[in-house]
């Protein structure tokens, strides 16, 4: 799957279908490689992150997003759009695929996050220091 939507860019099909199917996914692919045989097989997905490159092994089938940097892409010239316009398109219903189009999340309830509190100004790095230790510690 791609990445983002392209109307309000938010980034959220691909987990969704991934939570709803039950299976592993791949956020952000920006390399992939199959790795093992048979039944045995894993998908090494590389995906950027803060940090650097993550990679993350799933299980298949899964579901993976992907990121621009995964593939060039590949533009169509013009004889073959004027090629592609010539071709029939058949329309199908849900119903006649058997699927059923109705949805199965629920809102279970919206609220607003939680007032964060407003910061501090300390006057030196020694007091810095001391509040980091002391108050939040994470020293």
């Amino acid at each position: 799957l791609g990445k983002q939507a392209i109307d309000t860019d938010n980034n959220q099909t691909g987990q969704m279908l991934a939570a709803l199917a039950g299976l592993p996914q791949g956020t952000f692919a920006s390399e992939i490689s199959v790795e093992g045989e048979g039944d045995e097989k894993r998908l090494q997905v590389t995906r950027e992150i803060d940090g650097g490159l993550q990679t993350v092994e799933l299980t298949l089938p899964a579901i993976v997003t992907t990121d621009l940097r995964l593939n060039e892409p590949r533009y169509a010239k013009l004889p073959d759009i004027m090629k592609a316009k010539k071709k029939p398109l058949d329309v199908t219903t849900p119903a006649e695929l058997g699927v059923e189009v109705a949805s199965k999340v629920t809102r279970l309830k919206v609220e607003s996050p939680a007032e964060r509190k407003g910061g501090i100004r300390v006057g030196s790095v020694d007091e810095l220091i001391d509040k980091l230790k002391n108050e939040a510690k994470v020293l």
